[in-house]
C-alpha cells in the first residue's frame, strides 16, 4: 500500500533512470523542477528549446548542462514535436512541458503521424498525501476533460486504474462520485456513475473494483458509509476518486491543497508515455513530486 509519496521517489530510484525530455526547456521553473530531480536521482534530462535562453538560465542558476544533451530549437512547436518524436523513438520516457501553450504540446502528442496516441482519453491524475487518511488517493481529472460523455469517462477511470496497477496497486478501488449515493434518473452524474460500476462488474474495465455512485463522505469514510447502510467494498477505502466533470474534480483538488494541506504529485495520462505539466503556482516539492510520480513506472 502506497502512503507516502516519498515511496514514489523511492520507486523512481530503484529501476534505471529514467530519460525525461523537456519541450521547450528555456523556462527557469521548469528547468529548476528538472534540475531537482535529477540531483535527487530520479531522471536524467534532455533539454529541447532555445539553446542560447537555456544556456543563459543555466548560468544564472549555476547549473551545469555539461553531462546533459541540450538540442537547439527556438520555435516551441518545432521543439514539442520533436520531444514527441524522442519519447516515441525510445530515447526518452517522459515527457514535460517547458515554456510552452499546453494545446501546443498536445497538439503534437496527438499527431498522427509521429504523436504518441494510444486510442485512450487524455486525462490527468492528481495523487494526493493527505494527513486525514490512511493511504495515498487519487483523483482524475481536475485539468483536461471539462465534461468527459460515458466512453470519455471510462477511459479516464482505465487510465488511473492501468497507471496505479503499474504503482504496485494490483486491484485498485475506484469510487464513482455523484452528489448522492443511489440511482437518480434526474442526476447525469448518478446514472453514469452506476453504469460504469456494472461495467467495472463485467470486466469492462479491468482488474478494479468500482462502485458508485457514491457521494464524497461514503467514498473516504467507512464511518458515513455504514451510518447510511451502504455495503461496499469501496466506501471508506477508495484508491481513486472519479468525480462527474472538471467543476467538481477542480474544487476537491483545490480544496485538498488548501484547505487539507495535501502534498499533490500530478501526471498527464492516455498517451503512450506520462506527460508532466506543472504549473507555474504550483510549489517546488509539488513539481518534484510529479516527476516522481511519472518517473515511478517502468
Amino acid at each position: 500500500m502506497l502512503t507516502k509519496l516519498s515511496q514514489l521517489h523511492d520507486m523512481a530510484r530503484g529501476h534505471s533512470r529514467r530519460r525525461l525530455v523537456l519541450a521547450a526547456a528555456h523556462d527557469a521553473h521548469a528547468m529548476g523542477a528538472v534540475m531537482s530531480a535529477r540531483d535527487n536521482s530520479l531522471v536524467d534530462p534532455i533539454f529541447i528549446g532555445d539553446e542560447a535562453r537555456i544556456r543563459e538560465i543555466a548560468d544564472k542558476q549555476a547549473y551545469d548542462l555539461k553531462p546533459f544533451l541540450v538540442i537547439n530549437e527556438p520555435d516551441n512547436a518545432k521543439a514539442a514535436a520533436r520531444a514527441v518524436k524522442m519519447v516515441r523513438e525510445k530515447d526518452a520516457e517522459v515527457l514535460m512541458k517547458g515554456n510552452l501553450g499546453t494545446a501546443v504540446l498536445l497538439k503534437a502528442v496527438l499527431n498522427k503521424e509521429f504523436g504518441l496516441r494510444t486510442g485512450e482519453q487524455i486525462s490527468h491524475l492528481a495523487i494526493f498525501e493527505l494527513p486525514s487518511y490512511h493511504k495515498l488517493i487519487g483523483l482524475t481529472d481536475a485539468a483536461m476533460n471539462i465534461s468527459p460523455e460515458l466512453m470519455e469517462k471510462v477511459s479516464i477511470t482505465r487510465n488511473a486504474v492501468v497507471y496505479f496497477q503499474q504503482l504496485g496497486i494490483e486491484k485498485p478501488k475506484v469510487a464513482m462520485l455523484s452528489a448522492v449515493e443511489t440511482v437518480n434518473p434526474a442526476m447525469k452524474s448518478s446514472m453514469e456513475a452506476s453504469a460504469i460500476a456494472k461495467m467495472g462488474d463485467r470486466g469492462q474495465i479491468k482488474n478494479c473494483i468500482i462502485d458508485g455512485p457514491l457521494a464524497f463522505d461514503n467514498a473516504v469514510s467507512k464511518k458515513s458509509a455504514d451510518l447510511k447502510g451502504i455495503n461496499s467494498p469501496v466506501a471508506g477505502d477508495a484508491d481513486i476518486l472519479v468525480p462527474d466533470d472538471i467543476d467538481a474534480a477542480n474544487g476537491l483538488y483545490k480544496d485538498f491543497i488548501y484547505f487539507a494541506r495535501a502534498k499533490c504529485a500530478a501526471v498527464i495520462l492516455g498517451a503512450a508515455a506520462p506527460i508532466v505539466l506543472t504549473s507555474r503556482a504550483d510549489t517546488d516539492e509539488t513539481k518534484l513530486n510529479s516527476i516522481a510520480l511519472a518517473a515511478a513506472v517502468g
